[in-house]
């Protein structure tokens, strides 16, 4: 029996006893499922399986990047690519974000596939760091197909999707983002960085914005345009995204 949460409810007796125990996570009005697993007493846990609901049962999805991106055709505001890792394995994901005047004094924060504490404290940064009044915008976060992610490296991404539909300014539709963001602005390093990229060369992306201290610490030679920012101030100088409204 679970809890809401999703967690074996009551005592972990049982959790103890079994040498696996695996977690199928997906949404009931989504057809992607993740199968994760969070106890392997004779392997490692740091893999996981993506699936797709068929009439004929699951279907294991062998490029889940490609499955996610596929609707991606308009370049609307508010929209940008951001880098994952799931397990071992990196996934690309549309992050959309939507602003809008509050016409209650109480503006409202609402994510889905991303923790709702994270964006509340992103949207604070962006205020802070950067001086765009959200304090009066409705602030809405989606993760396009449903599924659920919580990693430091889609904050940079948040901030810039955050940014774009408060301009009202579209971002360049062959960019992903990666970084991880302090509470001052600064855009830290993220891990298995090598791993993104090879990913989002593959995927057929021109550009991705990147920590700074990951760059320079690159092995590998990309045909990507590699852009290292040292703090939030410099993506979204990069895009241009402190102009007035249009």
């Amino acid at each position: 029996m679970l809890q809401k949460n999703g967690n074996i409810a009551g005592p972990r007796v049982l959790e103890h006893m079994v040498d696996t125990v695996l977690y199928l996570e997906g949404e009931r009005y989504f057809s992607y499922r993740i199968l994760r697993g969070v106890k392997n007493r004779f392997g490692s846990t740091n893999e996981i399986g993506m699936f797709e609901m068929k009439d004929i049962g699951m279907c294991e999805i062998k490029n889940p990047s490609e499955v996610l991106l596929s609707d991606r055709d308009e370049n609307p505001p508010g929209a940008i690519v951001v880098a994952s890792i799931e397990g071992t394995r990196p996934i690309l994901v549309e992050l959309q974000a939507l602003t809008s005047y509050s016409v209650f004094g109480m503006p409202r924060r609402t994510a889905n596939g991303i923790d709702y504490n994270r964006l509340t404290l992103l949207i604070a940064v962006l205020e802070k760091r950067v001086g765009f009044a959200l304090g009066n915008q409705d602030v809405y976060l989606n993760l396009a197909g449903g599924i659920k992610i919580n990693e430091p490296a889609l904050d940079l991404g948040i901030i810039l999707a955050a940014a774009s539909s408060f301009k009202n300014k579209s971002i360049d539709k062959e960019i992903v983002a990666i970084g991880e963001v302090g509470l001052t602005g600064e855009v830290r390093a993220v891990n298995l960085i090598d791993k993104r990229l090879k990913e989002i060369e593959k995927m057929g992306f021109k550009k991705c914005i990147i920590p700074e201290s990951n760059k320079k610490l690159l092995k590998d030679n990309y045909k990507l345009d590699i852009i290292g920012v040292k703090s939030i101030q410099d993506a979204i100088n990069y895009l241009s995204l402190k102009d007035k409204n249009k």
